[in-house]
């Protein structure tokens, strides 16, 4: 009875540590965001009027989505593209960060420079940095114009035509189309890849030492050890960082939809629309992430069985 009562008393207290780090954000959301998230909501099925006395609201049901969905082109346009865009960068993102992560878990001279360089980019994006990249011509140095420079363009690799050289070896253009819009992503995979190499390298320092033991006693190789043992202990990871790359590349600066929608909003000053369109977006992006959690939660599932 008292180690039960320990126990109770052990969760309770690990409950209320929870709640205190719960608490501010709950506060600053009813604070701060409450009243805009339903302050758009009611814009979004009404046509705004801006005046020098304030705004008057006339409600129009689903007529702002009906139009971004039958009439608005561009809408549709920016919204097939990113989402391609994402479905493209997600395993290329995931694949290179977890790469990196295992080698940066090795022990070697200048480890911590190292992962400190490949942070790099995360602390850049932040803050009056971005300002400053999206301020001037450092920008289609770093991003590119509209999320995502070719590597026939970057500054590094300007002298070496990938394509050209790919093509005088094999000569099938269809099947190096994948490579090529691949290595054409490279700068802005390794961009994107900061925060994603940290939760990999968090994750395997996680993992028992002794597993790894038992591997190499019992005759494992090194890629049997990884698909056995590394791959399977870090599965749970893998669903973290998708949908963190997911919800990164959806609100991403350079994504053409909230670009669009702030155009809307504060140049055509069309509030009305504007709202509805990041109702829609905000929709996408939660059926996105459920379906991919749904498919990658159940193989998850399988591996750690």
């Amino acid at each position: 009875m008292k180690n039960r009562k320990r126990l109770k008393t052990l969760s309770q207290r690990q409950a209320r540590i929870g709640r205190l780090f719960v608490y501010p954000w709950l506060l600053g959301f009813l604070i701060f965001f409450a009243w805009p998230f339903i302050q758009s909501i009611i814009f979004a099925f009404s046509q705004l009027d801006v005046s020098p006395e304030g705004y008057n609201l006339i409600f129009v049901g689903f007529r702002n989505f009906i139009k971004a969905l039958r009439e608005d082109p561009n809408f549709i346009r920016y919204l097939t593209t990113e989402v391609g865009n994402m479905l493209v960068n997600i395993p290329l993102i995931i694949m290179f960060s977890l790469f990196i992560a295992i080698l940066l878990n090795q022990k070697f001279r200048g480890r911590t420079l190292v992962r400190a360089i490949f942070f790099l980019p995360v602390v850049v994006m932040s803050g009056a940095l971005l300002y400053v990249l999206e301020s001037n011509s450092i920008e289609q140095f770093a991003m590119g114009a509209q999320a995502g420079m070719a590597l026939s363009n970057s500054p590094f690799l300007r002298g070496i035509d990938f394509r050209l050289f790919l093509i005088r070896i094999t000569g099938n253009i269809p099947f190096l189309m994948p490579i090529i819009n691949a290595i054409d992503r490279i700068y802005e995979i390794i961009w994107k890849s900061g925060v994603q190499i940290l939760i990999f390298l968090a994750g395997l320092q996680s993992i028992p030492s002794s597993l790894y033991e038992v591997a190499r006693v019992e005759g494992a190789t090194t890629w049997e050890t990884f698909w056995k043992v590394t791959l399977p202990m870090i599965s749970p990871i893998i669903l973290v960082n998708v949908i963190y790359t997911v919800i990164d590349s959806f609100t991403d600066y350079s994504n053409d939809v909230l670009r669009y929608i702030l155009e809307v909003a504060f140049k055509q000053l069309n509030h009305g629309y504007s709202a509805a369109i990041a109702w829609l977006y905000f929709i996408i992006i939660g059926l996105v992430l459920l379906l991919l959690m749904w498919v990658i939660s159940k193989r998850v599932f399988y591996m750690n069985e």
